[in-house]
């Protein structure tokens, strides 16, 4: 495939069209941006049920819900998630150790964190791609992409084919169209993994408690809801074929047997393998720019950590919302403006990427005086300029 380094604005009085690869949260939301500013917008989603049904729960920090206020769905979050300001710290037996007062990195006007199920925030952000008239094609991905000067054809897997002004690359961690373009970077594992579930919200959790130490490296929760939280735990990676998918729920119980608190309550929850997620913490940070002629990567394919801070579907919405920015301030769209894109990004990024992996790293380490409260402070104030 050329790699065009010049790529002029489309014609005088012809509105550009975008392809945007992947419907999560970040290709969900620069579809919704492009669209609020004129940009034709094609969105292709491999999954049919577009990912709307998969997931426990998320936490969402300031810096995030400011980029979701301006998708317009601010208020339907809140009315969907739980809001909270601090975050506690415990002994594995649920001896609070102290609390911390969260930095709302989205400014005074909007909460510290809010904490909701994943596909209720798929919901959301569906439905304002819906609103914003885009194009939608589900079950359905890019099997070819071949740019010129001029633009990108594209061949779809449903035998179809389209031409675009440029291509946006949101199809995640494993993504396809960062290979097709020549990027060899790929995710690797950090040697951490995770166990989690969606459960009832015990009374007693009205925010994020963290336990370090006892059978695993963390033991967590986030309310979801006023009715739900989803509940983790964080060890050494193991050989997922070793893990019968029948066995999930009681491995996740054994291992939250060791904990106090509100875990008992949590652990009578346990139950349904089928609801038990295990999966593998991965870290990636593309070197170099983020594009190649007028294909340009967004969200987890060009960046991911580990959720030590909590940041991963911040820093998606980020990239979207600077792109989005620049796509539709009436620049050419050439390869300066793309670089601008990565430029105004990486070193914001790179600090999240390289913070959430030191945390995982003194973890692993069994480092006990590691500085973790300083560096977390340190990285969440820089969080709260804009983007």
């Amino acid at each position: 495939m050329a790699d065009s380094r010049t790529l002029p604005q489309p014609p005088t009085g012809r509105t550009p069209v975008v392809l945007v690869i992947g419907g999560g949260a970040s290709g969900n939301a620069v579809t919704v941006l492009l669209r609020r500013a004129g940009i034709a917008v094609d969105l292709t989603e491999v999954r049919p049920d577009w990912n709307a049904t998969t997931g426990s729960g998320i936490t969402l920090q300031g810096n995030a819900l400011r980029v979701l206020r301006e998708l317009g769905v601010w208020e339907r979050v809140q009315a969907s998630g739980y809001a909270f300001g601090s975050l506690g710290v415990t002994a594995p037996d649920g001896t609070v150790l102290f609390v911390a007062e969260d930095i709302q990195t989205g400014g005074k006007d909007l909460p510290a964190t809010v904490g909701m199920q994943r596909p209720q925030l798929q919901q959301i952000l569906i439905e304002a791609v819906r609103a914003s008239g885009a194009g939608v094609r589900l079950g359905t991905t890019a099997e070819a992409l071949d740019q010129d000067a001029d633009g990108v054809s594209v061949r779809f897997s449903d035998g179809t084919t389209g031409r675009y002004d440029l291509v946006i690359a949101a199809d995640g961690l494993n993504s396809a169209t960062r290979a097709a373009i020549g990027i060899t970077d790929k995710p690797e594992p950090t040697g951490m993994a995770i166990w989690r579930i969606a459960a009832p919200r015990p009374a007693s959790v009205t925010r994020t408690d963290l336990a370090y130490g006892g059978p695993a490296f963390i033991a967590g929760y986030c309310p979801t809801s006023e009715n739900t939280i989803y509940a983790y735990l964080v060890e050494a990676c193991r050989d997922r074929a070793a893990i019968d998918p029948a066995a999930y729920a009681d491995e996740m119980r054994r291992l939250a047997q060791g904990y106090g608190g509100a875990w008992p309550e949590i652990t009578e929850h346990i139950t349904d393998p089928e609801k038990v997620n295990y999966t593998w913490f991965d870290h990636l940070l593309v070197e170099g720019s983020w594009h190649r002629g007028r294909v340009v990567l967004i969200g987890d394919a060009a960046h991911c950590c580990p959720p030590t801070m909590a940041q991963g579907a911040a820093m998606s919405l980020e990239d979207a919302l600077v792109l989005a920015e620049l796509l539709g301030g009436g620049r050419d769209w050439d390869d300066e403006l793309l670089q601008t894109y990565h430029d105004r990004r990486i070193p914001r990024v790179r600090t999240v990427v390289e913070a959430s992996m030191q945390i995982g790293r003194w973890q692993l380490d069994g480092v006990r005086d590691a500085d973790m409260a300083g560096l977390v402070g340190r990285t969440m104030n820089l969080l709260k300029e804009l983007p």
